[in-house]
């Protein structure tokens, strides 16, 4: 239950007090135990190696087992039937709890998952509800605030904080809204006093939603201890600033969280106070920034993760993880794109910028919550982009401008871009933005979000500066407001579709 420790007390003081290379090595351990238990128990696995002509029993260390081919959804999961990618061709016979894609790649894959994945996920929420939130000590209601339908979000939060509800003895309560607005504020003024806290779990779009609408209604955050724990998606650090800011969150490394994970895995790894931290020195650091992540624009989401549950490697800038899912995967490509590092490498590269780390986390206070694993950062995907004269466009470059503090008070940070063409069949960037609630669109609001997403498209990318220089004229995007939750791009109820491709 707790990885082979008698208790999460003892895992806790592990995680702090056992060296990086502990974790590491167990990763590796467990990685090949799967990998060879797959290639004799389950038949799909059994057959790709087979055709790729690999004798699993010749794999015996971990520079064998990165020869390996890695699996996909196509090659794999859309290539064999459901009891074939099941441990010993069992899909029938088996207790699943199923969940789907959202499709926002094409047609949905469904993933089933069983009570070992809930475990999973269980002891990874129960070491973070306590680091993060002390839950063992305060009175809490977790407000889930995920979709709640045949998506992993809201039925696999449950599950977890349930199962950890029922075998710990800590004071924490559950509520299940879903992703009604009107639900969760009603949870916050009703229940909020009889807790020491509430934890809010939504997508930061929905979340910004809430808060909003919230204090639109008269709600007083600052008069609940909150804490807000994100999935699905990144977002900027201004973002955070924001959500900290409306909620009147007491700490900004301890207080938020976002979590990595996908339906095909489950939660794989997620915020710390360390790594958050860490990136908002990164942001404020462009040195420090190069050497974390190598030279790209986009801000990944810095995560740690524990390698025994979910060992990740990197191969090129796409993640490979290897995990016992409810289809056991080796090697899997994510189609996520970013990068494993060491801790150690980690605190290197911060000490070589100038600063002190350990002084940092003493200021911050989050000192107690320090924990010795690698950490794995992940950016924009590249199917969840636009092909614009050629150079693709990615949502976290327009999110940027679409969430500059100076418009907050008119948008809400929502919108859907896609490239069109006119009547002389000449392409162009549309970008459809979602107002706030009872705001008119003005032009002197329009003006400012298309310089806004001017400027940190010119920043960020050398094809469209370039291209802007070459065809001027011919790149500035389109902004089309819409009103507050029109169902033409945000629709209420359903994840935010940043991308549309047609």
């Amino acid at each position: 239950m707790y990885l082979g420790f008698q208790s999460i007390e003892e895992l806790e003081d592990a995680l702090r007090t056992q060296p990086e290379s502990f974790w590491l090595e167990r990763g590796e351990k467990r990685a090949l135990e799967l990998f060879h238990a797959a290639a004799e128990r389950v038949p799909a696995y059994k057959d790709f190696l087979a055709k790729n002509t690999i004798d699993h029993t010749k794999i015996q260390t971990m520079p064998d087992f990165k020869s390996v081919p890695t699996v996909d959804k196509n090659n794999y999961i859309g290539a064999y039937s459901r009891e074939q990618l099941c441990w010993d061709g069992k899909f029938k016979e088996s207790q699943w709890t199923i969940s789907a894609t959202s499709g926002s790649t094409g047609e949905p894959f469904y993933f089933p998952r069983n009570n070992t994945q809930i475990l999973q996920y269980a002891l990874t929420a129960e070491l973070f509800l306590r680091s993060n939130f002390d839950v063992a000590n305060k009175s809490t209601l977790y407000i889930i605030g995920f979709p709640m339908g045949v998506w992993i979000g809201g039925v696999f939060s449950y599950q977890a904080v349930h199962t950890v509800v029922g075998r710990s003895k800590c004071p924490l309560s559950i509520i299940t809204p879903g992703i009604n607005k009107a639900e969760i504020l009603k949870a916050v003024q009703n229940l909020g006093k009889e807790f020491d806290q509430i934890i809010i779990g939504s997508y930061g779009p929905f979340l910004k939603d809430v808060v909003d609408d919230g204090l639109n209604k008269g709600v007083n955050w600052n008069d609940y201890k909150l804490g807000v724990i994100f999935a699905a998606e990144g977002f900027s650090e201004e973002f955070r600033d924001y959500i900290v800011e409306k909620m009147g969150l007491a700490n900004e490394y301890k207080d938020t969280l976002n979590i990595y994970g996908t339906v095909d895995l489950g939660t794989m790894a997620h915020e710390t106070p360390l790594s958050v931290l860490i990136r908002r020195l990164a942001v404020n650091n462009k040195d420090l920034f190069s050497e974390l992540f190598g030279d790209i624009f986009k801000l990944p989401t810095l995560t740690q993760f524990i390698p025994e549950m979910f060992y990740f490697e990197d191969v090129g800038d796409d993640l490979i993880c290897t995990a016992d899912s409810g289809y056991p995967l080796v090697r899997y490509d994510l189609k996520d794109h970013g990068g494993v590092i060491k801790l150690e490498d980690v605190k290197k590269k911060v000490t070589a910028s100038g600063v002190d780390l350990k002084d940092v986390c003493a200021k911050g206070n989050i000192n107690s919550t320090l924990w010795n694993l690698p950490f794995v950062h992940v950016y924009e995907r590249s199917d969840f982009s636009v092909s614009f004269f050629a150079f693709q466009v990615y949502p976290e470059t327009v999110r940027k401008a679409i969430q500059d503090p100076s418009i907050a008070e008119s948008i809400t940070g929502k919108f859907t871009m896609m490239v069109k063409y006119d009547e002389q069949k000449n392409q162009y960037l549309e970008i459809n933005v979602e107002l706030k609630q009872n705001i008119t669109e003005t032009d002197l609001i329009k003006e400012l979000v298309r310089d806004l997403v001017m400027n940190r498209l010119l920043q960020e990318s050398s094809e469209y500066r370039k291209t802007t220089e070459e065809f001027p004229g011919k790149t500035i995007p389109k902004i089309v407001f819409w009103p507050y939750e029109d169902p033409t791009y945000f629709r209420p109820g359903t994840k935010q579709k940043w991308v549309s491709k047609g």
